[in-house]
């Protein structure tokens, strides 16, 4: 049972909060005719504009073939104006609207911003900030994601959409409020906290052994003693917190969830957008409930990092593995960053055909058009304030018949890796909240050991370090600092089943409970190894490592390493250094284990030392990528099904870059290709952003 289970048992007033409601078996309506393989969306925001202009937007996304809208996760103070006074017609007109356009509804339940009238009445709806001020009607996420009321009201909002669009024809989905973010800290927090506390650890004598409260005197004799700490507390308190916070959101959404489930058809699927690598909750967690994964897909300032955008993708697969997703993404630049540049032109179409390749069924633009007042104003759309297109709609228009035509080739197929990494929003928080070396990033870990080993391979999961990892070959776990018992437990049982394990610096050192873990690194899996940590050291110059891998500099952060079984042999060496304690030291280990591997690094790997411990461990795991190096800037995906695979190539080269070609292994079906014929082609060449889709049966 884990900890959001056990939360949900709690006997008080929370439980009220996150009972949980049988889904009830509801007739299912016709779905919409010929629903696309690949869904091209915007936001919509009809409660903006008058009704007379509905269908001149709506005709011009047809002409983009944009197939899907979502609309109302802003519209509250639309739907009830005042407490008790639903007024859903209109959005049954921007329904019908959109279904005589051929174009299907995302509902988005409106919590993320409640209407003024009920923030007033109700106060204490109002989320506490961190500085003990209430937050205040005029922006949104001003709520208090637990209090008993508002998640009354919100529920009854859901309810009411639900009883109305839970059997709409042309209602493909849900998303239940809008990018949660925002916690409160008042008094009645801090009372739920305490009770989560007491369900979790049963007795403050526990609690106190778990936190070793007996430092610096922070002993517990009273639950209501307990703070709630964000930065700087007991270790064991910070990480406490964060997975109160995510049952609680979690809890939070399943307050709307159970009622849409209650009252709609099984075909429409239910899911809220996240945001990639935000860390305010455990996204594994919150994830569980829902039927389909989305995430909010923005640069912000400059061009696509295809690496890590890449790995923000596959992130977001792993929270259900399988395809997902985006909800919203930018139609060329967006209003909150420091520099809120455009992509080049051509950009936009690249960035969504990597998002498909990466597992993507949706490309969603926020928003369609722009704001007449608002704080987004200025934000990027597809059309403009006086209802004309800007130069960007012809682009997506374009994405638009990729996409139709595309689609029939796509449908059904998924992503299939051989390699997982490893992600924990435990072992991330506590690197954090610990860093001891500022520039230890470790979302920057793990994306330097995903572009590495996805360079040979093309495709990488992330996934949660509890799921079963049987189906791969090779596992990697950039710094994943806290393991539990049960976590150390699937890794053995991963290794002694023939896989192919990789630790990287920082991993092992904490418990469930972000203690130190009673023995050195890697702890529990000290015997596996064959070998240990011996002492960390937080780096302030460059040291030198050599061996298998070549020879390089490694920088911020080293760990010395010692063998204790014969079998675990050194892969890597340090360098003479002004230091002392790393000269000749072990800085890289490894053991092999029946047809199964450990390996531990413990120095920071950079440009060729990484690039050859990836070939490494890509050639110990007895993998084999189906295609080569490919030439620069130019990425490959590739999704399959039983009969058949597509690639899809973009290149994502320099602006000043030539041309490139790629040979391909066999002959394959261009997708894309303008004249329709399909033909079959050994070679393909690419211009900077180019796109070109690919399809073989699989033998």
């Amino acid at each position: 049972m884990n900890f959001a289970t056990r939360f949900f048992a709690l006997p008080l007033a929370a439980a009220v909060l996150f009972a949980p409601i049988l889904r009830a078996q509801a007739p299912t309506a016709a779905p919409i005719a010929n629903p696309p393989a690949l869904y091209l969306g915007t936001a919509w925001y009809p409660e903006q504009w008058p009704e007379s202009r509905w269908d001149a937007d709506l005709a011009l996304m047809e002409a983009a073939h944009i197939r899907f809208v979502r609309i109302g996760e802003f519209a509250w103070s639309k739907l009830e104006p005042s407490e008790g006074q639903y007024d859903l017609d209109w959005l049954q007109r921007a329904v019908d609207a959109a279904a005589r356009h051929h174009i299907a509804v995302v509902i988005g339940t409106p919590s993320a911003a409640p209407p003024a009238w009920l923030t007033t009445r109700y106060p204490e709806t109002l989320r506490i900030k961190e500085d003990g001020r209430p937050d205040q009607h005029g922006n949104r996420q001003q709520f208090n994601w637990a209090d008993p009321k508002y998640r009354e009201l919100s529920r009854l909002m859901a309810e009411q959409l639900a009883k109305r669009f839970g059997h709409d024809p042309n209602v493909i989905g849900w998303q239940i409020d809008n990018e949660y973010a925002s916690e409160s800290y008042g008094p009645a927090d801090q009372a739920r906290f305490d009770a989560w506390l007491k369900a979790r650890y049963g007795t403050l004598d526990n609690l106190n052994d778990k936190w070793t409260t007996a430092y610096w005197s922070e002993t517990y004799n009273d639950w209501s003693q307990i703070p709630i700490e964000t930065s700087g507390g007991n270790p064991g308190l910070l990480l406490s917190w964060k997975r109160f916070v995510s049952d609680t959101w979690r809890s939070y959404q399943k307050n709307q969830l159970d009622v849409i489930r209650a009252n709609s058809d099984h075909r429409q699927f239910i899911t809220t957008n996240m945001m990639g690598f935000f860390d305010g909750y455990d996204h594994y967690t919150v994830s569980q409930d829902l039927d389909l994964a989305s995430w909010d897909d923005y640069v912000g300032t400059g061009q696509l990092n295809p690496v890590y955008n890449g790995a923000a993708h596959d992130l977001t697969r792993g929270f259900l593995r399988k395809n997902f997703w985006v909800m919203e993404t930018q139609p060329g630049f967006v209003n909150w960053h420091t520099n809120n540049n455009s992509l080049d032109k051509g950009g936009v179409r690249a960035m969504a055909w990597h998002d498909v390749g990466h597992g993507a069924d949706a490309v969603s633009y926020w928003q369609w058009r722009s704001d007449l007042n608002g704080q987004e104003e200025y934000h990027g759309v597809l059309v403009g304030a006086d209802g004309t297109p800007v130069p960007l709609y012809a682009e997506v228009a374009q994405l638009g018949a990729d996409f139709a035509k595309a689609g029939p080739a796509l449908a059904g197929t998924t992503v299939h890796s051989d390699v997982a990494i490893l992600h924990s929003y435990d072992a991330f928080w506590a690197i954090n909240w610990q860093r001891h070396n500022k520039a230890f990033d470790p979302i920057a870990a793990m994306v330097s050991y995903y572009g590495a080993i996805r360079a040979l391979t093309h495709s990488v999961d992330i996934v949660n370090p509890s799921i079963d990892l049987a189906q791969y070959k090779l596992v990697i776990a950039p710094a994943l600092n806290v393991l539990t018992d049960e976590q150390a437990k699937n890794l053995i049982d991963y290794v002694h089943h023939g896989g192919h394990l990789v630790l990287t610096q920082r991993s092992a050192m904490k418990t469930i409970d972000n203690a130190l873990q009673p023995q050195r690194q890697p702890g529990p899996l000290v015997p596996l190894l064959g070998g240990r940590v011996e002492q960390f050291y937080s780096l302030d110059t460059t040291i030198p490592i050599s061996g298998e891998w070549g020879s390089g500099p490694t920088n911020t952060w080293a760990e010395l390493l010692s063998t204790s079984n014969p079998d675990t042999k050194v892969l890597m060496r340090y360098g003479k250094t002004p230091l002392g304690w790393l000269d000749d030291q072990p800085a890289a280990i490894t053991r092999k284990v029946g047809s199964g591997s450990i390996t531990y690094i413990g120095a920071d790997l950079e440009g060729d030392t990484l690039a050859n411990a990836a070939k490494w461990m890509v050639a110990d795991a007895g993998l084999h990528a189906e295609f080569g190096t490919l030439p620069p800037g130019v990425d490959l995906y590739i999704r399959k099904d039983a009969a058949h695979e597509v690639w899809i190539l973009i290149n994502f080269g320099a602006a000043d870059a030539p041309p490139q070609t790629v040979q391909l292994p066999s002959a394959f079906e261009d997708v894309l290709s303008s004249d329709g014929s399909k033909t079959s082609t050994r070679s393909v060449t690419l211009n900077r952003f180019d796109v070109v889709v690919l399809q073989r049966p699989t033998h």
